[in-house]
């Protein structure tokens, strides 16, 4: 298992003040202030916007960021024409807003708990597919225009559903597979690790200099990139270069043929798990710091910056997967994680696609072990991302929708690992690739050509 990483040098900043200004300076306080300019009214609240502010079901954050749009002439536009006091209450409890099919949604969080428990990768994604395109939610949000109140609620709302369905997926998929002997613990918690501290770089880094069109497009090439690489490793030249992992799979494959799967699971050989766990918490603490205190923001870096060095005494870790030995270095998935993360913190999306190729190409194992695995890393970046949004920032939730997206999300999370052993290791990597082309033309499109081809 190899990769390599390059450092992220520190950003210092300096000021200056010139000497020559201080006349200048002084001749200013010297002068009379000018006047400050008279404030602009606020626009009176037409009837409509009274009948809007009344709607018995909306959340009070929805209404109060409604009341202060209606006192702007531009947005209050959009507020009039987006909420509908007339109409039954949908999305939110708000008059007029889309309102999701309770049928629809179960079925589909059905599909995404399987899709996300069966390869490891794309459940953010297709939670996000549902709830932008399939339920309309995305469109109705946009409807108020870039920078209004109650789009960035409703942004925010689409954001932590997503992250439920993904979060609970990752919980009963790292837990069964686990107990199925198909997740290697001490790989999961190192790859944790490092997507914590990179989830944290990209966006002190790039904030406010990404066009948003154009990292679609170059995200939409990126999974077209990973496609290419996993179905090169379904052809025969791929998978000579994958002999543990091939021999591995096949020993697996011919016990469930057998009947007789289940008791020649991962087996952790060698490693220092303590190193590891100090390592996970020490970061987990200054994720959950950063994103909830805040300040002093040097006590968050200093926690990842010590959860890291203290992984680095992690060591050698050896395992067995049906009589197969594979081994790695801790700083190794730490690194890979932290590249892993920062890649899909800047895109804005989960690192499940990116995962499960560095799962399989760098580290060379098996697709059986795979899925548990990323899934691992996922949940604890998905625990520090949760807590976040809902007690940091309090986003407001429709329980009742995302409580039954989470029964279908259980369902197909826990059919996904039983069915996965029956799906041949190649045949696992083909149905990622089928999505990873799906969802980088779908980006691809939008990104470069601005069009919506695909649904």
């Amino acid at each position: 298992m190899r990769t390599t990483c390059g450092t992220i040098p520190a950003l210092l900043l300096a000021a200056i003040l010139a000497l020559g200004a201080l006349p200048a300076l002084a001749a200013e306080q010297t002068a009379p202030a000018p006047a400050a300019p008279a404030a602009k009214p606020a626009a009176p609240i037409s009837e409509k916007g009274k009948a809007i502010l009344a709607a018995p079901a909306m959340p009070d954050k929805i209404k109060a960021a409604s009341e202060k749009s209606l006192k702007d002439e531009k947005q209050a536009a959009a507020v009039e024409k987006a909420i509908d006091p007339a109409k039954p209450a949908g999305f939110l409890g708000i008059p007029g807003a889309p309102d999701p099919s309770l049928i629809g949604a179960l079925l589909w969080a059905l599909w995404v708990g399987w899709i996300f428990s069966t390869v490891g990768a794309f459940g953010g994604i297709m939670a996000g597919v549902g709830h932008i395109t399939v339920f309309g939610l995305g469109d109705y949000a946009n409807s108020f225009g870039k920078g209004h109140p109650v789009n960035k609620m409703l942004t925010d709302s689409i954001r932590v559903s997503n992250q439920w369905l993904v979060g609970l997926s990752s919980f009963i998929s790292s837990f069964n597979y686990f107990k199925m002997g198909r997740l290697v613990l001490p790989l999961g918690a190192f790859l944790a690790i490092g997507s914590m501290v990179g989830g944290t770089m990209i966006p002190w880094l790039t904030a406010g200099k990404v066009d948003l069109r154009s990292y679609i497009g170059y995200f939409g090439l990126l999974v077209f990139l990973v496609g290419f690489v996993l179905l090169y490793e379904t052809t025969p030249k791929g998978q000579a270069g994958k002999k543990k992992a091939k021999e591995a799979a096949a020993a697996f494959e011919k016990k469930v043929k057998e009947g007789t799967s289940g008791d020649e699971g991962v087996k952790v050989t060698s490693g220092s798990t303590t190193a590891m766990f100090i390592a996970l918490g020490l970061t987990l603490a200054g994720a959950l710091f950063q994103a909830l205190i805040k300040e002093p923001a040097w006590v968050a870096q200093v926690l990842m910056v010590a959860g890291l060095v203290v992984s680095f005494f992690g060591g050698t870790t050896k395992f067995t997967f049906y009589g197969v030995e594979f081994e790695f270095k801790a700083y190794l998935p730490v690194l890979g994680g932290l590249i892993i993360a920062a890649l899909s913190s800047f895109i804005g999306v989960g690192g499940g696609f990116l995962y499960v190729p560095y799962l399989t190409s760098v580290a060379g194992l098996p697709m059986f072990i795979v899925a548990g695995t990323s899934a691992m890393a996922v949940l604890v970046s998905m625990i520090a991302s949760i807590f976040s949004y809902m007690v940091g920032q309090a986003v407001v939730t429709q329980w009742s929708f995302i409580g039954l997206e989470l029964i279908g999300i259980f369902a197909g999370s826990i059919i996904g690992p039983r069915t996965s052993k029956y799906i041949p290791d190649i045949w696992l990597k083909r149905i990622f690739v089928v999505i990873a082309f799906y969802v980088g033309a779908r980006y691809l499109e939008r990104g470069f050509f601005g069009t919506k081809f695909l649904p």
